[in-house]
């Protein structure tokens, strides 16, 4: 039976997962710039039209705006989209020009930039380490425990009790690292390195492909070598273990999200894969519905995936910024004025025209696409 966690929880369980991370992301770059004592103008959840906000002493507009998809902190001096030093900034009086956003070195410009994306990996860090010392660390070994008939991993003649050791090449030290790897590669070749009875041996395999519905009736579809695990065992996490365990398993999320970027942008993985703002939102609703420890999980892996997506170098996101600053750092003086706001264009449309896609994708995940063909049909 199909559940439907509601369209009530599911826009309260987005308002959860987004409107805090969003916080978080511009709260990092406004506490690094009053770290370097650049004044903050406004500092936003949203975009529009002001709904709601207050000013504080210091003069900064806390606000939100009507359309909750994101936010923004703007500095002193932040004139135009490429923050670049205009004929409005050099008429400022010394005093408040010191307390721009222009006026500080390269360095702290870099700091600023960066401090939002890294807010959010400190997020997912410190979610996921809280998880590791509540629920202890899931360990299974890389044992074979059972084969599925007619599996990749039958085909290879792999048995029950074999070791992996290796896929293609890549060291395999836990049993998730198989279904990791797996997951993202159906229908391609691997090369397997197992141990059994103490020797050392290689076989290749197809992975193969399964298809699954949940309870919310989503369809997915993932690699799989087609064996089952041994038992698992729960390993208790000190409290100071857990930096550590956040920052492992933090790690291992970026490096699947660029496997299947990869995946993504050479064909392997179709691109109506990809998803954005009402997948999110449905998702959220959904993990809403499962419990709010599976809502804080999802929100560790979204604020993984924001900080990821916001060092993409793309001009407009904060990784183009830093792109343009590693670019100054080099040539020992600022991009030209001009260069950097046509590219800033010209990420703004690639920006749109992935959001415009991804929107789709998401409509035709509803099943809007499929509806209105049977009404013209």
């Amino acid at each position: 039976m199909i559940q439907s966690p509601g369209i009530l929880v599911t826009i309260l369980a987005f308002a959860l997962v987004l409107g805090p991370l969003v916080f978080l992301h511009e709260l990092g770059h406004y506490l690094a710039g009053r770290w370097f004592g650049v004044k903050a103008d406004e500092f936003s959840i949203g975009f529009g039209r002001e709904i709601a906000g207050f000013t504080d002493k210091r003069g900064t507009r806390w606000k939100f705006g009507w359309l909750p998809l994101g936010g923004y902190v703007r500095f002193a001096g932040d004139m135009n989209p490429a923050s670049q030093p205009s004929p409005e900034w050099l008429s400022l009086p010394p005093r408040e020009r010191a307390q721009t956003f222009q006026a500080k070195p390269l360095w702290q410009r870099a700091i600023i930039v960066a401090a939002g994306p890294i807010m959010n990996f400190l997020v997912a860090i410190a979610i996921l380490g809280a998880f590791a010392v509540a629920y202890g660390k899931v360990v299974t070994p890389p044992v074979i425990g059972s084969i599925a008939p007619k599996s990749a991993a039958e085909s290879a003649g792999l048995k029950p009790g074999d070791r992996i050791l290796s896929l293609n090449g890549r060291q395999v030290e836990d049993f998730v690292d198989i279904g990791v790897f797996a997951m993202i590669r159906s229908g391609e070749a691997v090369n397997i390195e197992y141990q059994r009875g103490g020797q050392t041996a290689q076989a290749s395999a197809t992975i193969g492909s399964l298809t699954e519905k949940d309870r919310f009736g989503n369809i997915t579809h993932r690699g799989v070598l087609g064996i089952g695990r041994v038992a698992s065992e729960i390993r208790p996490v000190a409290l100071w273990e857990a930096p550590g365990e956040g920052i492992r398993q933090t790690v291992g999320i970026v490096k699947t999200t660029i496997e299947g970027l990869q995946r993504i942008i050479l064909g392997r993985i179709p691109v109506s894969e990809l998803g954005g703002p009402l997948k999110i939102a449905k998702v959220s609703g959904e993990f809403l519905a499962m419990g709010p420890v599976q809502l804080v999980y999802l929100i560790a892996l979204i604020s993984i995936n924001l900080g990821f997506i916001n060092l993409l170098p793309v001009p407009v996101l904060d990784g183009g910024h830093l792109l343009f600053y590693a670019v100054e750092a080099v040539r020992r003086r600022p991009v030209e004025p001009q260069v950097m706001e046509w590219a800033y264009r010209g990420g703004l449309v690639a920006i749109l025209a992935l959001m415009l896609f991804v929107t789709f994708n998401d409509l035709g995940t509803f099943g809007v696409w499929r509806n209105l063909a049977g009404l013209i049909g």
